[in-house]
């Protein structure tokens, strides 16, 4: 009898330690990431091409590919996904991006840090 109690109290301390493990991972940088300041870019003076951009913090790095067509923006592809994307927020925000021609649009409601972590890849992808 007291065998199976063990078991039972390391399964429940296994499964207790994964559950807090999976939230730390998931809140972690939440904070950081909301607060995350987003600068203008000026594409007005930037050549033809294809810009790469990245920003790391945590599971919301990736990394972003900006082509610049008649000096403004015409396209952003995800090259590196942050996880547990939200595709349909990703289309709008960059939708928005490009329909202002700049990097000061809103978030996507739901979707702030992960929003806010692609702005910052297209961000560094322009002002290098």
């Amino acid at each position: 009898m007291k065998k199976v109690i063990t078991i039972i109290l390391v399964v429940v301390g296994v499964i207790v330690l994964a559950i807090g493990g999976g939230i730390l991972y998931i809140t972690s940088g939440l904070e950081s990431g909301a607060n995350l300041a987003i600068n203008s870019v000026n594409v007005a003076q930037l050549a033809d091409g294809s810009y790469t951009g990245t920003y790391d913090g945590g599971r919301w790095s990736n990394e972003v590919a900006v082509t610049i067509s008649d000096h403004q923006i015409s396209q952003i592809d995800v090259v590196k996904t942050v996880k547990f994307e939200k595709p349909e927020a990703t289309d709008a925000l960059f939708s928005r991006v490009i329909q202002k021609q700049d990097t000061t649009v809103d978030v996507i409601s739901g979707a702030t840090v992960t929003s806010k972590a692609y702005l910052k890849s297209i961000e560094n992808a322009l002002s290098h």
